[in-house]
């Protein structure tokens, strides 16, 4: 469980480092079951196995060299049950809800991105809820776990504290050539707001938790090592479906707009006794 200090922390900053959640055997394991996703050895399948910088409308502008490449593989959950049990791993989950003061969790979807040495292409800065049209309020937290030490030299991610609590800026974001962010209209921002990033390093089998809204993004991996890591995107109990355009998860969805958004492909992963 988080402390106190913990929680004030990521009130304030929008994002947090965890403990060590996975040991080497663990990490190993699903090393292993991504390598059989990957090359679609699984006899599931994920929902995506793709380039992110193949099409994606986040690096519109950015200037890329054509074999770059940031493996995404979408709700691998549904291609592995070891994944699947990761997503519902105790320690993750009590201290998700504790950061979404919810009773109950549930998975909005996973991913993995997999930056591989030398090639490893740039994740754009970005926030998260913003790309997710379908899904409202703004109040979901996602736990980072590094599947390779990610530092500085092979594309950590990094972070710009307490820009959670700016709202969506999505569309005004792009970075300079030094991937610093840049906000196109730095006028729309609170007064005093610092948009200074500073880097997310997560050691291998540890957790990084960071809210919807923060700004974050990853530049290239240039180094001889790999930076694989899975993100597993939680929703409190209180996320409804309000759809406003297309995302990878519509076709899986079977509520009302309004509703809760629930269902088999929306796992409960988490649930005091007697919440629901």
């Amino acid at each position: 469980m988080l402390n106190e200090s913990q929680l004030a922390e990521f009130a304030k900053n929008g994002f947090l480092k965890g403990s060590v959640v996975l040991n080497d055997a663990e990490v190993e394991a699903l090393r292993a079951e991504l390598d059989d996703v990957m090359q679609g050895k699984s006899v599931k399948k994920p929902v995506l196995n793709h380039n992110l910088l193949g099409e994606d409308t986040l690096y519109d502008g950015m200037k890329m060299t054509a074999n770059e490449k940031v493996v995404q593989i979408v709700n691998i959950w549904m291609a592995s049950d070891a994944f699947f049990r990761h997503a519902a791993n105790k320690t993750i989950c009590e201290e998700v809800a504790q950061l979404c003061n919810t009773d109950t969790l549930r998975v909005w979807h996973d991913q993995i991105q997999y930056k591989p040495p030398i090639t490893g292409g740039p994740t754009a800065w970005h926030q998260d809820h913003p790309l997710w049209p379908i899904i409202q309020p703004a109040d979901l937290v996602s736990a980072w776990v590094a599947l390779d030490d990610a530092v500085i030299e092979n594309g950590c991610m990094w972070m710009v504290p307490g820009s959670h609590k700016w709202g969506n800026h999505q569309k005004h974001l792009t970075s300079d050539k030094d991937f610093k962010p840049v906000h196109r209209h730095p006028e729309l921002l609170p007064e005093g707001a610092d948009t200074t990033a500073v880097p997310f390093e997560i050691k291998k089998g540890q957790v990084g938790y960071h809210h919807s809204l923060t700004w974050h993004g990853s530049p290239n991996n240039r180094s001889e090592l790999k930076r694989r890591a899975i993100a597993v995107h939680y929703m409190p109990a209180h996320t409804r479906y309000e759809p406003t355009s297309n995302h990878v998860m519509l076709s899986y969805v079977d509520v009302n707009k309004g509703d809760i958004l629930k269902g088999e492909h929306f796992p409960v992963v988490f649930e005091v006794t007697g919440s629901r």
